[in-house]
């Protein structure tokens, strides 16, 4: 690790009266690609949601690139380049892919629609239909691409394989790795630890709102207990 980009220190977030993180400590250094990793419900997208400003913390310190970025709006923390890839996509389903693309361009970075579409092929082929005709895939192809349009320094990822077929899920995984060994900052929750024994440089395991375990790749995979006490059904 070069040195945390992102540092989550002590954070505690919810919804009304419900209490869904206790104390989340996590980094993600320049360049690495870092899994949250549990089952349903354990607070990962809360996490994710909290570090972009969507669900206001009610403790802790975010602090991206120096900066504490906590009480931030999540346009003023999209503008200090965090893009964020939810997991339920949110394209504009009455807008073609093109025009998806267009509206989400951002910032004199690298990132424009031709290199998105040599990111992901499809999306020329497709740039004039509708967001909401496409498949699973292509709609996830299409959010991480226009996540992608605002010049993102720091990438976030919320379950990108869920509901994923898996000959797409392997091509997607594919697309990441990509992003990754061009330098992009990734932090990823997902679900599957296959999917992120691909990928990921460190793993944090969440359970309960909490952190479990936190080690690299080939440290989790060297220790089943973790998996079947965290993650295992």
């Amino acid at each position: 690790m070069t040195g945390p980009a992102l540092v989550v220190e002590d954070l505690h977030a919810g919804y009304g009266l419900s209490h869904v993180l206790f104390g989340v400590s996590l980094q993600v250094g320049r360049g690495e690609c870092v899994c949250l990793i549990g089952r349903n419900g354990v607070g990962k997208t809360t996490t994710m949601r909290s570090i972009m400003g969507l669900t206001p913390p009610r403790q802790g310190r975010i602090v991206w690139k120096g900066r504490d970025i906590r009480g931030l709006a999540p346009h003023q923390i999209a503008n200090l380049g965090i893009g964020f890839v939810p997991e339920d996509r949110r394209i504009f389903a009455e807008l073609t892919v093109w025009e998806n693309l267009d509206v989400a361009a951002r910032g004199d970075g690298p990132w424009g629609v031709d290199r998105v579409c040599e990111l992901f092929p499809k999306l020329r082929e497709l740039a004039n239909r509708q967001g909401g005709h496409l498949s699973g895939g292509e709609q996830q192809m299409l959010t991480i691409a226009r996540t992608l349009m605002g010049n993102p320094e720091l990438l976030l990822l919320d379950e990108p394989s869920e509901g994923l077929a898996p000959l797409v899920v392997d091509a997607l995984r594919e697309r990441i790795g990509e992003l990754k060994r061009e330098g992009l900052t990734i932090l990823l929750a997902e679900q599957s630890v296959e999917f992120c024994l691909e990928l990921a440089d460190r793993l944090y395991v969440l359970e309960k709102g909490r952190v479990r375990y936190h080690g690299t790749a080939a440290e989790f995979r060297d220790n089943p207990a973790v998996r079947q006490q965290y993650l295992e059904l």
